[in-house]
């Protein structure tokens, strides 16, 4: 049966960014941004896109359009023989499986509160309420499943009606939505009074912050945001790699979807920073940013509750689009490996990830108890550490060497492939860094990851 090809460019580039693009880059890189020195730390993270994500995405891109096949049979297609690199495919699986276990749950969040902003549920709260009401939310077991299995149906039912006419029109009509709404807000947000302190905060360098939370600190923060921005090291690229031609290079290709990937994470600063500076209200991390902190300056802003409805929208499109290549990556393994139909793969894995995903609901409810990371840590945590510290980074190092090393795919056979159609190419000069250097960077994120998340406090 011949391969599924997107129909357009447009489509590949605005999926792949998709995949990429998720709610890290709205509640993860601002904040750091905004805790390590401002625009001083975006030139060091822009540094390390540049020389950790650029050269393993195209990586990925390669191995799966030179193989036609998602990372279940990717390696077993282009490895030499008599050698096992395509072990490594039980892991980019899990890690598929593993993203979705814990997405699933944050993504029907992102639902649940467009429709309570949607509805008014915040109007008149005070700053202690609105964080009540989400403390409230996660302790309910039956909403929270019934949002993660709304979030499940979308994705899959997306998928089910197939590449071009599915995953592929979906997906542009999301993601060219997401970067009007993301525009939209933004341009509401540095006009606010007062807005011109948190641009400040945010795109003036204070090299200060650098030292105080020290250099190398700083350092490894943009190493981290750069590498795991991009979702590299599980195959989740590979897949688009895999549905696309050949007449345009697949570096040209990966610094677009890189650009289109900062630039969410870019303008997303730029809505919240100056939100927040102009409510005098102190931008949190994590949850409490997107479900606590931003609903208070939505409350305190004239027509909130429509700019609080379109940024939850902008947020349930950045899971969303994660979650639909995910998926169909997913529905690729099991039609590489069994030979069943799309359709079967979709209903088997419908119901598999529903199964999978509970635990991580129940972690915030009948299993809060349980702290495998210690301190208060939940079963998201621990999904969020295998698949972020862990298959990642390693993942990403089975790429750098499989494609680098003569006991693998080799150099010759990726630049061949990489450089193959019209755009930028991989430069040859870079084989020594990419060779040697690059591995020993990843391998120092891996253990960096470690470092800080059982030595630091």
């Amino acid at each position: 049966m011949e391969r599924e090809k997107f129909a357009s460019r447009l489509g590949f580039l605005l999926i792949s960014a998709g995949c990429a693009i998720g709610i890290g880059n709205v509640w993860r890189f601002p904040y750091i941004t905004g805790l390590y020195g401002g625009a001083a730390f975006v030139l060091i993270y822009l540094l390390f896109l540049v020389i950790l994500g650029l050269p393993i995405m195209a990586m990925e891109f390669s191995v799966g359009r030179a193989s036609q096949k998602s990372v279940a049979l990717s390696f077993n297609k282009l490895e030499p023989k008599g050698t096992k690199w395509h072990i490594y495919r039980w892991f980019g699986m899990a890690g598929n499986y593993l993203l979705m276990m814990f997405y699933t749950t944050v993504g029907g969040w992102m639902l649940a509160y467009f429709v309570k902003m949607a509805k008014g549920d915040f109007a008149g709260l005070s700053p202690e309420q609105v964080g009540a009401a989400f403390g409230d939310f996660t302790t309910q077991t039956g909403a929270q499943i019934a949002w993660m299995v709304v979030i499940v149906l979308l994705g899959f039912g997306v998928c089910s009606m197939g590449l071009q006419k599915g995953v592929e029109k979906v997906t542009k009509l999301m993601m060219c939505s997401l970067f009007a709404i993301m525009i939209v807000l933004a341009i509401r947000a540095v006009t606010l009074p007062g807005a011109a302190e948190g641009l400040k905060f945010y795109l003036v360098p204070d090299f200060g912050k650098m030292v105080e939370h020290g250099i190398a600190n700083t350092i490894f923060a943009a190493m981290g945001q750069a590498f795991f921005t991009l979702s590299l090291g599980i195959g989740a690229m590979s897949i688009f790699g895999s549905y696309i031609g050949k007449d345009r290079s697949l570096m040209g290709e990966s610094i677009s979807i890189t650009l289109l990937d900062t630039s969410v994470a870019l303008i997303a600063g730029l809505i919240i920073f100056p939100s927040c500076a102009a409510y005098g209200i102190n931008p949190g991390e994590g949850p409490g940013l997107v479900f606590v902190t931003l609903p208070n300056v939505f409350n305190n802003m004239v027509g909130g509750r429509l700019w609080g409805s379109l940024f939850f929208v902008f947020m349930s499109f950045a899971a969303l689009s994660t979650i639909i290549a995910v998926f169909e990556n997913i529905i690729s393994f099991a039609i590489d490996l069994t030979g069943c139909s799309r359709k079967k793969a979709v209903a088997v894995n419908l119901v598999a990830i529903i199964l999978l995903s509970l635990p991580c609901v129940l972690g915030f409810t009948v299993l809060s108890g349980f702290h495998p990371l210690g301190g208060s840590s939940n079963i998201l945590d621990l999904e969020d550490f295998i698949v972020s510290n862990n298959l990642l980074p390693l993942g990403s190092l089975v790429y750098l060497l499989f494609c680098t090393s003569r006991y693998g795919w080799g150099w010759k056979n990726f630049t061949a492939e990489c450089n193959l159609g019209k755009g930028v190419k991989f430069p040859q000069w870079a084989r020594l860094y990419v060779s040697y250097v690059l591995p020993v960077i990843v391998l120092v994120i891996f253990v960096q990851g470690y470092i800080s998340k059982f030595f630091v406090k």
